[in-house]
């Protein structure tokens, strides 16, 4: 009998996108389990399914808004009445059932096919553990298994499988009710790390051993908060970046006092105008001039190892704090623009960026990019190098020193900066010569201007 699947009571949320759907026509599926996920501006929420059975049409696609009562898909119920057993214990070992097998393990080994028939019982023989194949359990205890075909996991976990290429139909959930843990996916990725290291394609960061997971509420008071999407997506890349890239960060002080006096001067004409003046925008200016001096840093690694690529165009990125989380809108031919444009193009992307307006394309592209914490505050800090970025320049808030000028100390306004690179293109001798580049541009405005 074919049923139709519902979106259930939401709560007080209308037309919320469909962010990923989980399944596929011709799955058997249990009910409970995610058919997709959606997102409101508050929260990312999985839709469980109503009822057991075989997918039969998917009413829905990535990308569409639903509301409560709205048809996902329809199935055709199975006629066991809700029980428990697994689908794939339940049918018997014939053609239809390696079918089934294959397609949830497409491209992988037949070592998973029932040996049914052996030992003459007449009996459908029970499912193969996946320890059993000849590369399963792993040594380390890394559970996986390629005998389910369905999951079930949040959709944090998910998108972090997704960015270590982990298969979750290939791993054992030690949550409640089989629930897929992010702990059980980095063992899965453990897993594989010996494999790949023998192959010489092992990239940094593989064969870590994960954090155990531990139940605070065994201390005190505890709640899960949601993170956001930005910060679901940029986690898992900065954690990659930080992995694969092995990371030095420079120290560097530059003086700032007539540069920031000069600054203040067409800030106030700026303000009249409608826009401002930052610090930042003669950081984007001389970063220009830096790279095209020292090119490297305007590079990234070739796919093979052997290469830079030089480009000839300079996009700068900045971090942009916004409530949502953390971003990072570029600033395109930054070469071809002045002090009035660039901070212009600062002002529009820094607001479209707290708005959440944004579009794909601003965020694309950056050769380089800088992270000013100094409307916060700090001395120095390591910023991440943002792969396939090579160099990445941190900012903290200037303070007044006093700086011997070779007959006394003279208060000067002094601006530190703190270059992460990537040692495998950049070495620390050219770090330091393009630091100091920095710092003798930023000690005298009329240098930004030849």
């Amino acid at each position: 009998m074919a049923t139709e699947v519902k979106v259930p009571d939401i709560g007080d949320f209308d037309d919320v996108p469909v962010i990923t759907v989980l399944v596929s026509v011709g799955d058997s599926i249990e009910k409970e389990d995610p058919l997709i996920e959606l997102e409101s501006d508050k929260a990312t929420m999985e839709v469980p399914s109503s009822a057991s059975g075989t997918v039969k049409e998917i009413r829905v696609k990535e990308g569409d808004k639903v509301s409560e009562g709205a048809v996902i898909l329809t199935i055709e119920e199975s006629g066991s009445g809700g029980s428990d057993v697994d689908e794939d214990d339940k049918k018997a070992p014939n053609k239809d059932k390696e079918e089934t097998s294959a397609k949830a393990d497409t491209g992988k080994s037949d070592t998973g096919k029932s040996d049914a028939g052996k030992g003459g019982s007449g009996q459908p023989a029970a499912p193969q553990p996946y320890a059993a194949s000849q590369d399963a359990q792993r040594s380390d205890g890394a559970v996986m298994d390629r005998g389910h075909g369905k999951v079930h996991a949040s959709p944090s976990v998910r998108a972090f499988a997704r960015t270590v290429d982990v298969d979750l139909a290939q791993v054992n959930g030690s949550g409640r009710k089989g629930r897929i843990l992010r702990e059980d996916v980095m063992k899965a990725l453990k897993s594989s790390a010996p494999a790949a290291a023998a192959s010489g394609t092992a990239q940094g960061g593989m064969g870590i051993p994960p954090i155990p997971a531990v139940d605070f509420s065994k201390f005190g008071s505890v709640e899960d908060v949601e993170m956001s999407r930005i910060k679901k997506l940029s986690g898992p890349a900065l954690h990659r970046s930080w992995l694969n890239i092995p990371h030095v960060t420079h120290n560097e002080e530059a003086d700032i006092t007539e540069l920031d006096a000069y600054r203040k001067e067409l800030d106030t004409q700026a303000k009249a105008d409608g826009y401002r003046v930052t610090l930042l925008s003669f950081l984007v200016k001389a970063s220009v001039n830096a790279l095209k001096k020292h090119w490297e840093f305007n590079s990234s690694i070739h796919p093979d190892g052997d290469k830079l690529i030089r480009k000839h165009y300079y996009n700068i990125g900045f971090a942009a704090d916004t409530p949502n989380g953390l971003m990072v809108p570029v600033i395109k031919d930054a070469d071809r623009k002045g002090i009035t444009e660039i901070s212009h193009d600062l002002m529009n992307l820094s607001a479209a960026a707290r708005d959440g307006k944004l579009k794909g394309d601003d965020m694309k592209g950056a050769t380089f990019t800088i992270s000013s914490l100094g409307g916060i505050g700090g001395t120095s800090f390591t910023p991440i190098v943002n792969a396939p970025e090579v160099a990445i320049l941190g900012l903290t808030r200037s303070a007044m020193k006093p700086v011997w000028n070779g007959s006394e100390f003279e208060p000067r306004n002094m601006l530190p900066m703190s270059l992460s690179y990537d040692h495998r293109a950049i070495d620390g001798a050219l770090a330091a010569r393009f630091a100091a580049h920095l710092k003798y541009l930023l000690g005298d405005a009329r240098r930004l201007m030849l």
